[in-house]
């Protein structure tokens, strides 16, 4: 009578099964947190089809970003800049959503806040430039302490 052998695999092949698993899975990790960026935002705003156009004609100049520490012991976060008009019509309102990601750059934060607001006096008139201030006081502890991504979100113009 014939014994049937079961021939066996050698005894290193599924711990090297398994470093292979684990290798490809760990790049793969490591390729989407820390090596494909942060994702564009899209813009969410109320951008008609006529200020959709126009915002080429809007330049951000000197940007800069700084942080304190308030007495209540929050980060105190702002950022300040320049706009110009170098197009033919004047502003009423200009918004921007303010974008702060985490190391990972996954979303942490988005703000809309205005830079160009008629409070009084004229709006942004043709071929002006104008200071903007943004302060930020309750910012997440998962920021990566990077310049947030600044993107027009409204345009009014001035009828």
């Amino acid at each position: 009578m014939a014994t049937k052998t079961k021939e066996r695999a050698p005894f290193w092949t599924a711990p090297l099964i398994i470093l292979l698993t684990v290798v490809v899975v760990g790049g793969a990790g490591f390729w989407f947190l820390f090596l494909r960026g942060p994702t564009p935002v899209q813009n969410t705003g109320t951008l008609t089809p006529e200020a959709r156009a126009y915002v080429k004609n809007l330049a951000l100049a000197d940007v800069e970003m700084k942080a304190a520490e308030s007495y209540m012991k929050n980060t105190l976060v702002e950022i300040t800049g320049k706009i110009t008009n170098n197009g033919d019509r004047t502003l009423r309102l200009v918004e921007i959503n303010c974008v702060f990601y985490d190391p990972y750059g996954q979303l942490v934060l988005r703000e809309r806040v205005p830079i160009v607001r008629r409070s009084g006096s004229p709006g942004l008139k043709a071929g002006e430039t104008r200071g903007f201030r943004l302060p930020f006081d309750s910012m997440p502890s998962a920021w990566n302490q990077a310049l947030p991504q600044l993107v027009i979100a409204r345009i009014d113009f001035e009828n």
